[in-house]
Formats: C-alpha cells, structure tokens, sequence
C-alpha cells in the first residue's frame, strides 16, 4: 500500500532548484562579519546606449549558478571552494529607481564599507558604468589599481556624460583610481584611438591565435604584484557563446578560453571583480547568465587557490 511520504520543513540536503536565492545558494545575509567574499547584485542598466535590460541580470546569474552547485570540487580544480572561503550573497544595491546620482553614492558607498571590513567583492552587473563607483571605493583602499579588462570595447570614450558606459576606464585615469600603465584589456575588437591608448590591448585576433598561458603571461608581466581588479564584460565572449548582451560584437573569445585564462592568475593580487552587461531578454536557453556564473565561480576557485 503506497504511504505518503512525510514532509519536513528542517534542514535538507541542497537541491539544484528549490530556493536558488544566492548566487551559488551562497547565504542570503547582510552580515558580512563571518564572510571573506561578499556577491553584490547591481540591477542598474540607465547608462546603456545600446539595447537596455542588463538591471536583470543578476538575477539571471543568480537563477542559472544553482547548476553549478552540485560539483564538489568545481572541475579541473581539486579542493572544494566553501572549505577555503567564506562567501555569502548580499543581495542586490538597493536606491532610488531613476536616480543614478544616488545611485554612484550608494554604490561606492556600499562597496567602501565591505572593503574596509576586510572582505573581497564579486560584483553582479547590470550594465558596465557600476565599474567607476566600485574601482572608487578600491582606490580608496588600494591606490591606483590596476585593471584587467575583458571586453569587445575599450570603453575609454571621451565624454563628459557622468553616466556613460563606455566611458569609464577614459575617466578612472583622470581621476587617479585606475593605473593604466599596468592595465590591460583582452578581447577588443572595436575601434579606440591607437596612437594615445595608454591601456595595453590584446585584441580579440591575438586572443584567439594565442594560448591561454600566453595570454595570462602577458597579463601578469603588465600588472606584476600591484593590485589588480578585473572587469568581465559578457560581450568580450562571441555572440555564439553569450547573445544576452546590449551591444553584442562577432568574432570575439569562446567562454572555454576565457576560464582558461582566468585560471592563469592564480599569482596575481587580484582585489575584486564586476561581472556586468547580462541581458536576459536577448539571452537563449540562459547560455549568457550561465556564463557569466561560470566566470563568477572561476574568478572564486582563482582566489581560493592563491590563499
């Protein structure tokens, strides 16, 4: 005779899709005092100039990261990540709808009073403009820090909009929170002025005719021991490989590629990382969030591996 199961409402071993709240089913907590990484969702996307959408993405990621979960140990790395770090999900910034002068406030304000806890932050984007308030709050902390920068644009625009994604790495010189002489953007493929970039560029043909242990030599010969942010634009990967995205460019790097490389910076001082410009409604069958978690998730095994 068939006997309904007994129900429980105690603690249970984790499910891939029941309660996917934090990023990795990382804690949902505002109290960082027991954590070492702190996942920050940024749904701001109001300085987009081309297709709007990316508020949502941390939510994607955060949805689409419960499939990567059920690895104990996340291939090819061999320790389990939660016994060397602490990592909790703060939830998403929260400020006025409309207000992005609030909003740079809050932002820098939020992420200066994590760092000056003594946490790392993994920062879910929204659109790429959230990198100039967070690189604020690092410079505060760091200096000048230096940039490791992934995406099809230089965003190096000069502008005198405050709210402009494609301006941000032209301005954090300017204001002295960004090193471009140990900087380096990997994936460009879209025109910037060649003669006056201070950045090192390796654009997306170099990126994709070169070896991943090429490329994170080249990366940590530039940035050598000085502190080092990276900044994932999603669309610094092929359209084929991540199509959610505002301003998609083709020929870019396969997201293979990418971990590869992220896994050559084990050695470096790596002090935070934004992932940005997920967009859910040009996304298919969820490849751009999940790429985007991925690359979250790499950018942890990174900094547990260096501990």
């Amino acid at each position: 005779m068939y006997k309904k199961r007994k129900q429980t409402l105690g603690p249970m071993e984790p499910s891939l899709y029941a309660n996917p709240f934090g990023y990795l089913q990382c804690p949902l907590t505002r109290d960082i005092s027991q954590a070492d990484v702190v996942v920050l969702g940024v749904p701001y996307d109001l300085a987009t100039s081309g297709r709007a959408g990316a508020r949502s993405g941390p939510a994607a990621i955060r949805k689409i990261s419960s499939n990567l979960t059920w690895e104990e140990k996340r291939w090819p790395w061999r320790f389990n990540l939660h016994e060397k770090l602490r990592i909790i999900d703060y939830g998403d910034l929260e400020f006025p709808t409309g207000d992005s002068e609030a909003f740079v406030d809050l932002l820098e304000g939020s992420a200066t009073e994590v760092l000056d806890a003594g946490k790392t932050l993994l920062c879910l984007g929204g659109d790429h403009f959230i990198s100039l308030p967070l690189l604020r709050a690092h410079a505060k902390k760091y200096g000048a820090i230096s940039l490791i920068h992934f995406d099809a644009h230089t965003d190096t625009e000069e502008s005198d909009n405050p709210y402009n994604h494609g301006a941000m790495f032209y301005q954090g010189p300017k204001e002295g929170i960004i090193d471009p002489s140990h900087s380096v953007q990997i994936g460009i493929r879209t025109e910037y002025p060649f003669e006056m970039h201070e950045y090192q560029v390796i654009d997306a043909d170099k990126a994709n005719a070169c070896s991943a242990e090429e490329i994170g030599f080249l990366i940590k010969q530039r940035v050598g021991n000085t502190p080092a942010y990276i900044t994932f634009d999603i669309d610094c990967l092929d359209p084929a490989f991540a199509p959610g995205t505002g301003t998609p460019v083709s020929g870019g790097m396969n997201t293979n590629k990418v971990l590869q490389i992220l896994r050559e910076l084990v050695d470096c001082h790596l002090v935070g990382m934004d992932i940005v410009e997920v967009a859910p409604a040009y996304d298919h069958a969820e490849i751009t969030a999940l790429a985007a978690a991925t690359i979250g998730l790499e950018f942890l095994n990174v900094l547990a591996a260096s501990k």
